[in-house]
């Protein structure tokens, strides 16, 4: 092995941050519903996609629920910040391209809830106690 002598912090290395998180999926914005348990994955392998995953009370897999072409993350806050919401196993997510609100029911495409071509941004929504509103920042 040849050895090579370099200014310190200059030297290259076969360890980079990609080899070590590149692979690894965060868990972030957990929300119980019910007895259903649903949270946020970031996912580096899908470009760094955030997926809304649902697991209900018996032994099925988690299941995805974000469409493919769909990231929930908001720009409100530019490095995230609360991007969904659920009650009564209804999903309302800032879907992070448009950054549109959009409400998906259980085994439903997701509906968006906002209009187009408008610059607004949408974070840390809640449902109120009667399901009527959906309060966002």
């Amino acid at each position: 092995m040849d050895r090579q002598t370099a200014p310190y912090g200059s030297w290259s290395s076969p360890i980079t941050a990609d080899l070590i998180v590149g692979g690894e999926v965060g868990l972030g914005q957990v929300m119980i519903d019910g007895r259903d348990v649903y949270w946020v994955e970031g996912r580096p392998a899908e470009g760094g996609r955030n997926v809304v995953v649902r697991r209900s009370d018996t032994w099925a897999p988690p299941e995805d629920l974000t469409p493919a072409d769909h990231n929930a993350r908001t720009r409100v806050h530019e490095y995230g910040g609360g991007a969904c919401a659920v009650s009564g196993q209804v999903l309302y997510y800032s879907n992070f391209t448009d950054q549109r609100i959009y409400r998906q029911r259980l085994g439903e495409d997701p509906t968006a809830l906002t209009p187009p071509g408008v610059d607004q941004r949408f974070a840390d929504a809640v449902v109120d106690a009667a399901g009527s509103r959906l309060i966002a920042v």
